[in-house]
């Protein structure tokens, strides 16, 4: 070899300049743009390489004229492929990493490609025109699939079944406070399904201050946190929630369904062998974060504290576990049972981590929610916290977008806990910031809640006022001892009629409520009085829920009882729920003496109301 090979060097400059290390290694490499030699087997660099010379190059096409291969002809076959321009090989630099377009040997297109037409139509087409088939193949002729059919078929379960969502233009009025227009501005309603539960979002001290904020750094954040969204306003909404739960750090996000989802996500997923247990009716927004974390789900009977046991003590000790559940669950208005779940979480090395956010603002005297309810005096009184329901939980997340009238939503935990969400989130890294002024107006929200009650226990006091009014009228209310009010109707198509007769006769927007929000069957309207629902507004309710129920026959209390009972509506012997507030925290010690004055407990507590509603005016004028 070495012989030949220096015989060859004196001839060829192409040998003479190379050397032999050089020339071996070529011999025994291929090429992925020519890989087929005259024997079927792959041609070496060094074949490709001989064809650009003066006297290989023709040798090989000959060669390859009489064997029939392509691939020694050159790329077009025949001596063409001498004479046609061929790139130098970079015999002393790194291949080129870029995806090149290579024409494929005849032999190499024998084998139809996925998806194109029959060999039969090829070998026609070849045969007819007297040359191999080159360039791209047909387009395919298969189906394809009906996108547009798909989101009609998927649409038309949703008119079948009765739960197709319709969105009412509904656009709240700030000065006129619970009452909206419609498309047009004369078409005035009442609002009796906002989540503004204490209308905040017409505060004058909140307004006044996204307004200056507004003015001063306007319309958005400009960024993510860590890209230019990261300011004053962030830190002082931050520092607010974490001093309202009574916590060392708090983290905010675009929304609180974000905040769950990315929260229970980034712990589920970072966790080794992590486990959460789920309370069955929990919020998408958590559902959807345990989803996302690939974590093993466990779901829990709800508020059934044996039950959660019972999955917990079937669990490793050494696995890390999360019990993720509410304080009020909003569509029943039920709640949850924090001080025997926390027990729990102690007993079996579990975290708890827990959605206030349908109670922040409404319960406890600084507003934080039911954790600090539980422990109210404590609070109230400045007393020691350590040890309390709220203090024991590990993760509390809230809301600024329902009863602080603003939106987005919030974490609060330890230092590291938020720390490590922060840092680790994709829901929270790559989201831009909220707008300072939004932020600025929720921090603002925040501490005039903490700092007066009146709005909270006026908000409790109505709800009350329609409750024994309902009740009054045998209108199906399912009882609970939260501020929500849920009336039963059980079809589907009978609540959204009632919702919208409602809306049209009488001037009413209640939403009706339906699955997947709520299982098939326990379909019902969500009434949720706020501070402004005075007595007037409240009459209005009653009589006009008392008139639809009577044209549409919807089923009363009395005949849910007659069935039984469904629910807690019409049950028979059915235990008494008392409200979270108590009539001592609603400053009601004195309605016991006054039933006796003949009034009755509706008149008492019209008196009552009427004492808030000034004090609650009085105490926003002062604001403002």
């Amino acid at each position: 070899m070495e012989a030949l090979l220096g015989k060859a060097r004196n001839m060829c400059p192409y040998l003479h300049k190379t050397s032999p290390a050089t020339l071996r290694s070529l011999s025994t490499s291929t090429s992925m743009q020519q890989s087929v030699s005259a024997g079927g087997s792959a041609m070496s660099n060094l074949q490709i390489t001989a064809r650009r010379c003066p006297v290989m190059g023709k040798a090989l096409s000959v060669q390859g004229a009489r064997s029939g291969n392509a691939a020694l002809n050159g790329v077009f076959g025949g001596t063409r492929g001498y004479h046609a321009k061929v790139p130098r090989a970079n015999l002393h630099t790194s291949s080129s990493k870029e995806a090149q377009a290579v024409e494929r040997p005849a032999e190499r297109r024998q084998q139809p490609a996925p998806y194109s037409r029959p060999a039969g139509n090829a070998a026609t087409a070849s045969a007819a025109t007297g040359h191999a088939l080159t360039g791209a193949p047909p387009p395919p002729n298969a189906a394809r699939f009906d996108y547009e059919g798909f989101y009609g078929n998927e649409l038309d379960k949703k008119h079948k079944d009765k739960s197709y969502r319709y969105f009412n233009n509904i656009n709240r009025l700030a000065q006129e406070f619970p009452r909206a227009h419609m498309s047009g501005r004369d078409e005035k309603v009442d609002v009796w399904c906002s989540n503004d539960y204490l209308g905040m979002g017409r505060n004058p001290q909140v307004l006044k201050k996204m307004h200056e904020t507004l003015d001063l750094y306007g319309s958005g954040a400009g960024g993510t946190r860590n890209i230019s969204g990261h300011n004053q306003h962030a830190v002082g909404l931050e520092n607010a929630c974490a001093k309202l739960h009574a916590k060392e750090a708090a983290l905010v996000f675009s929304s609180c369904y974000v905040a769950n989802d990315a929260t229970l996500a980034t712990l589920g997923s970072k966790l080794p062998n992590c486990v959460i247990l789920s309370d069955s009716m929990n919020h998408a927004s958590m559902i959807q974060g345990i989803r996302h974390s690939g974590a093993k789900k466990v779901v829990f009977k709800h508020n059934d504290v044996v039950d959660l046991e019972d999955k917990l003590a079937a669990l490793p000790s050494d696995v890390p576990k999360i019990i993720a559940f509410e304080s009020v669950y909003s569509m029943c208005g039920s709640i949850g049972p924090i001080e025997e779940i926390c027990d729990l979480a102690e007993k079996y090395g579990a975290i708890t981590f827990l959605d206030e956010v349908h109670a922040v603002g409404m319960y406890g005297p600084n507003g934080a929610g039911v954790a600090e309810h539980l422990d109210y005096d404590v609070y109230a009184n400045g007393g020691n916290t350590r040890g309390t329901v709220q203090d024991r939980i590990d993760i509390i997340t809230g809301t600024l977008g329902k009863a602080y009238g603003c939106v987005g939503g919030y974490i609060a935990g330890s230092s590291k806990l938020v720390d490590t969400i922060r840092s680790l989130a994709p829901g929270f890294i790559f989201t831009t910031s909220l707008p300072p002024a939004t932020m600025a107006g929720a921090q603002t929200a925040i501490e005039y809640q903490m700092a007066y009650q009146g709005d909270r226990r006026l908000q409790q006091l109505h709800t009350r006022a329609v409750k024994a009014s309902l009740e009054e009228r045998d209108i199906p209310v399912m009882p609970n001892p939260s501020h929500i009010i849920p009336v039963l109707v059980g079809n589907a198509e009978v609540a959204k009629k009632a919702s919208d007769l409602l809306l049209e006769k009488h001037q009413i927007y209640v939403q009706a409520i339906n699955y997947p929000t709520v299982p098939v069957g326990q379909e019902r309207l969500r009434i949720t009085p706020t501070p402004g629902h005075v007595k007037e507004f409240r009459a209005h309710l009653v009589q006009a829920l008392d008139s639809v129920w009577n044209e549409l026959g919807i089923k009363r209390t009395s005949d849910w009882a007659k069935e039984g009972g469904f629910i807690g509506v019409g049950e028979q012997n059915p235990t008494a729920v008392q409200p979270l507030w108590t009539d001592s925290q609603l400053g009601l010690d004195d309605v016991a003496r006054e039933l006796s004055s003949g009034d009755g407990a509706h008149g008492v507590l019209e008196r009552v109301l009427d004492n808030e509603v000034r004090q609650t005016r009085q105490a926003v004028a002062a604001a403002a």
